[in-house]
């Protein structure tokens, strides 16, 4: 909430203002006689110690939990009720976690209004409690072809949603609230397909924007590069890539260094480039590049496709900045086809030297070999203690490469190992819900704390394609490497709206208010003690009044977000309240 500094009047003036006293009656070390007849109840008089905790406060549970199979899952896009849209198509999603507010985050994604067409819009929803409810907001620009959502967030907790246009050119839009409110659309040059990364590493380049898309439809040939070093306002010519990358994604090391991996359209082979200087907005970037043998090629099609006329996967790069044992190592992950029967796989490969050479990759999923295991969409994040978090479509179970379960493992050793590949999902069919395009788009969207991970993915659990989020592990909201449910149960944070989620992650996520910033919130604390004793006393209307003169914080009674006359009303209600 803000609080609006607009307000002039007097004490004198405020008080005319209520008619509730005269100049000549109101002695301020005291509540005024205009009080009653509300009798003010005598134990106020010792003061009444502790938290007023209020008793009727209306706690929203999660919205449409998927509970098939024992597994919380939480669907996107959804309507105001949380109730399914019938007959749209919702995919390609992707996800933004504010850093300062990790229940904060946003996804986006292709909403299809109408299987019936291929015309599809910028969908977007914002969520305040870690994806237990969303809140699915008016697609962007409506009745503009939008394509490609991307979305990341900057180290202040500004969140950036890239978008494609059918001119193949992109737009950004940003969001300081969450993503309660957009700015208008901001050229950002582009084309098909493209990434973006935000470096948050707090050194020279913190906040460049960086964006990389393909050489087959944009806006300047095979000039597929371009950075932002004004929090997105504008955007540099774009320029060349070495082996010009495509369908891959970027991803920053601590030390400032940019990363991008992609595949060469004209041989086939696996490339990841590197820039030391992009983060210097004085210098045009540099690049050197370096082959990576996948173990396996990036292929399309086959005997059977889960996703015909979609990609099997992106290729996924991203750093170690944990500081321990495997600091600075580069990660490669996509599904790729390995030599044999298997026709496809998660593999990861590993470069220790920051991307200069890459060791042979190693396998993710754990399945027998089979000419009917697909493991397709593969999907990396890693946390910041270092542990990589991948997840895939899996075919296995079935043995249909269309009938699939989402899968989970993960590494603790830098990719040397991996725990053997859990179910995450029921099974659902990809070939449902087609919107006059056969694919369920071209990639999922995955974000790694110290616990777990937030992922956003697409499912056909509804018979139609739609947007769904998971939290993969304890939830830790505070960032603090320990269950949320752990920190509660010990005491450690305080949950006093009863709404399982600790109070410094409510206050920081905007979903609840403490305007006295006192660490409680506001429905949770005593508010009319205002001067902050432990007891509500006479004393607290002096402090009062002085709050509300000095536009303070402790003004706001009635957690409107403002200082008005309408809260000297909310101040005698709770003082008679006791409260």
């Amino acid at each position: 909430m803000s609080i609006r500094h607009s307000r002039t009047r007097s004490l004198a003036a405020c008080l005319m203002f209520f008619a509730i006293c005269s100049p000549s009656s109101a002695q301020f070390g005291t509540p005024p006689p205009a009080l009653q007849p509300e009798t003010l109840p005598p134990a106020l008089e010792g003061g009444i110690v502790g938290p007023w905790l209020v008793p009727d406060v209306h706690i929203t549970e999660p919205t449409n939990p998927l509970l098939l199979g024992g597994f919380g899952i939480t669907q996107v896009n959804v309507d105001g009720g949380g109730a399914n849209t019938v007959g749209d198509a919702a995919n390609e999603p992707s996800i933004a976690v504010d850093p300062t507010a990790p229940n904060r985050m946003v996804i986006g994604w292709r909403q299809f209004d109408s299987i019936a067409s291929n015309f599809r819009q910028a969908g977007n929803a914002w969520s305040n409690d870690g994806g237990r409810t969303w809140h699915n907001e008016t697609v962007f620009t409506p009745g503009t072809f939008r394509s490609d959502p991307v979305l990341d967030a900057d180290a202040q907790g500004n969140i950036y949603y890239s978008s494609l246009k059918s001119d193949f050119t992109l737009d950004t839009f940003i969001t300081g609230d969450g993503g309660q409110s957009w700015s208008s659309p901001i050229p950002a040059f582009g084309g098909d397909k493209q990434w973006i990364v935000i470096d948050r590493t707090g050194g020279v380049g913190d906040g460049n924007l960086y964006q990389a898309w393909s050489t087959a439809a944009g806006c300047c040939g095979n000039n597929i590069f371009t950075r932002s070093t004004d929090g997105g306002m504008t955007y540099m010519p774009p320029i060349s890539l070495p082996n010009s990358p495509v369908w891959g994604t970027l991803a920053v090391a601590n030390d400032g260094t940019l990363y991008i991996a992609g595949i060469n359209f004209n041989n086939g082979s696996v490339y990841l480039l590197r820039s030391t200087n992009a983060q210097n907005p004085a210098q045009t970037p540099t690049f050197q590049s370096t082959q990576i043998d996948m173990g396996g090629i990036f292929n399309l099609g086959g005997n059977c496709d889960p996703n015909p006329a979609g990609l099997w996967g992106q290729l996924w790069v991203s750093v170690d900045n944990s500081g321990g044992p495997n600091d600075g190592n580069v990660y490669v992950v996509a599904s790729v086809d390995p030599p044999g029967s298997d026709p496809l796989d998660v593999r990861c490969a590993i470069s220790t030297d920051g991307g200069q050479s890459f060791s042979a990759s190693t396998r993710v999923n754990s399945d027998p070999l089979n000419p009917n295991s697909y493991q397709w969409f593969g999907t990396m994040s890693v946390a910041p203690n270092g542990r990589i978090d991948v997840v895939w479509n899996d075919s296995s179970e079935s043995g249909v490469c269309n009938r699939s379960r989402l899968y989970y493992a993960s590494s603790s050793d830098g990719g040397q190992t991996w725990s053997p590949g859990t179910a995450m999902s029921p099974e659902f069919d990809s070939y449902l819900g087609w919107p006059q395009q056969n694919k369920i788009g071209d990639y999922y969207h995955m974000r790694s704390d110290l616990l777990g991970a937030d992922l956003a993915w697409a499912a056909t659990f509804n018979g139609e394609q739609d947007v769904y989020f998971l939290r993969i592990g304890p939830s830790d909201c505070n960032g603090n490497g320990v269950d949320d449910n752990t920190d509660l149960s010990n005491g450690t944070s305080q949950d006093c709206n009863g709404n399982g989620i600790p109070d410094e992650c409510d206050i920081a996520a905007g979903l609840l208010a403490d305007n006295d910033h006192n660490g409680v919130p506001d429905i949770c604390s005593c508010l009319a003690d205002t001067n902050h004793d432990g007891i509500v006393s006479p004393a607290d209307f002096s402090a009062w009044v002085a709050a509300f003169n000095a536009m303070a914080p402790e003004c706001d009674q009635n957690g409107d977000g403002s200082c008005t006359p309408a809260d000297f009303s909310a101040w005698v209600a709770n003082y008679n309240a006791g409260c």
